[in-house]
């Protein structure tokens, strides 16, 4: 990766792509430090280290938002609104016949839904924006006008911020994604993520400064230095898993026209392990949200089966553990079975003559490209599950340790942008040094 990097480097068209992609997070990192007229920051702080706690859904906003959303910044939405619009419109793509016909339109149906997938994400920032001004003025008592035309002032000043703030991070995607490196949103998602790694780096240093204080013989020193290690087999982990792969053999058959032969080439089906990405961890991660959200607005009594409930679904329990891997399988299966069709493979590979040596054309090769995805899904939905609750069993180990973002999913989330970026420049190295048909 350095070493494409130095390549890339030393073209110019490609530096000024770099140069521009940089800008640009760097616009959204002094973005993600200007405050909200009209809200009391230190009270907005002091609310959400109390409730963004022990990796609730609240705490994984915060993380993905470079902690943009606990210091109420005008960038405290961030991605949040586009990614979710994103994943609705995936879903309902494959749920409403209208959307599957502008999809199967190529170029111009995409097009038509990406306007609506916008407009989609205005909505669900206006929503998302009104719900987090509500929460800051009746939980937080952050709100510093709240009564009369000040009042309604300066909610409507509140609230537009936030939406202003997500709408200009969705537009520095877009700008990114047509004149720099890699996928916009994937880099801001990146940087909002990679922006909470040095906190978390401050945590370690200062619990090894404490532990070496104390007289505790350096706990936390060799607790920071095994849980550097393990973050490093972590990050070469999932590099494996991110490019392994299942290949399926393809042979075309042979057909003669005049007096050319055609045909006979041998091929594969490339099928990915980890195919879907985060989206299960994070289908996952908003249906255990739930519980978590209705304790925000009604605290646990400490009796009674409401008790049971909230200690059922606390992070830090082994109840709460083997439920998220469960549903992590369980929606790995689900957004697989959106992704690939092994009925509409088997009949395009009927059409183009071509076929899976010793598997006969048809139903047979549908079923047999069905229990290949089974098999696969169910590899990648347990190395996603593994991933997933590592931070869960971090957190039941040390309590010190719950607030530790850089882990799991979070790691998952930047390796993958890591890599998609690599292959983004060395595309563009190899198309830069292409000698074309007439050299």
């Amino acid at each position: 990766m350095f070493q494409t990097l130095k390549k890339a480097w030393g073209v110019p068209e490609i530096r000024k792509k770099i140069l521009y992609t940089l800008l640009m997070i760097i616009i959204f990192r002094l973005g993600s430090a200007i405050t909200v007229p009209y809200l009391e920051t230190d009270k907005v702080r002091e609310w959400m280290d109390g409730n963004a706690t022990g990796g609730n859904f609240l705490e994984y906003l915060d993380i993905l938002t470079g902690g943009a959303l606990s210091q109420a910044t005008i960038f405290s939405l961030s991605i949040t609104p586009f990614i979710n619009a994103s994943i609705i419109m995936q879903l309902l793509t494959f749920a409403l016949p209208p959307l599957e016909r502008l999809r199967d339109e190529g170029e111009e149906g995409r097009k038509k839904i990406n306007k609506i997938t916008a407009f989609v994400a205005l909505a669900l920032a206006f929503f998302m924006a009104y719900a987090y001004y509500l929460t800051l003025r009746r939980s937080a008592g952050a709100v510093k006008y709240t009564e009369g035309t000040e009042g309604w002032f300066a909610g409507a000043v509140i609230v537009l911020s936030f939406v202003a703030g997500a709408s200009f991070v969705v537009w520095m995607g877009n700008r990114v994604s047509d004149n720099g490196i890699g996928n916009g949103v994937s880099i801001i998602l990146f940087a909002g993520i990679a922006a909470r790694f040095p906190s978390d780096a401050g945590l370690l240093i200062r619990l090894s400064k404490e532990s070496i204080e104390n007289g505790e013989n350096g706990k936390y020193l060799w607790i920071s230095i095994a849980y550097l290690l393990f973050i490093l087999f972590e990050i070469g982990f999932i590099v494996f898993m991110n490019e392994a792969e299942r290949r399926i053999p393809i042979q075309y058959a042979k057909r003669v026209v005049g007096r050319k032969q055609y045909g006979g080439q041998k091929t594969h089906i490339p099928i990915k392990i980890c195919m879907s990405g985060v989206m299960p961890i994070i289908f996952a991660m908003s249906f255990m949200a739930l519980p978590q959200t209705i304790q925000l607005f009604k605290p646990d009594n400490g009796t009674g089966f409401y008790h049971s409930f909230c200690m059922f679904f606390k992070r830090t329990s082994w109840s709460y553990a083997i439920l998220y891997f469960l549903l992590i399988i369980a929606f790995n299966y689900f957004y697989v079975s959106i992704q690939y069709n092994p009925v509409e493979i088997a009949n395009n590979l009927r059409q183009s003559n071509g076929g899976i040596p010793g598997i006969r054309p048809g139903k047979p090769t549908s079923d047999y490209i069905q229990r290949v995805l089974n098999k696969i899904s169910l590899v990648g939905a347990f190395f996603l599950g593994i991933i997933a609750i590592i931070p869960i069993f971090i957190a039941m180990a040390d309590d010190k340790l719950q607030s530790l973002s850089m882990g799991g999913t979070t790691i998952l989330i930047a390796v993958s942008v890591a890599l998609e970026t690599t292959r983004t420049l060395e595309s563009h190295l190899m198309m830069r040094h292409h000698k074309g048909f007439l050299q």
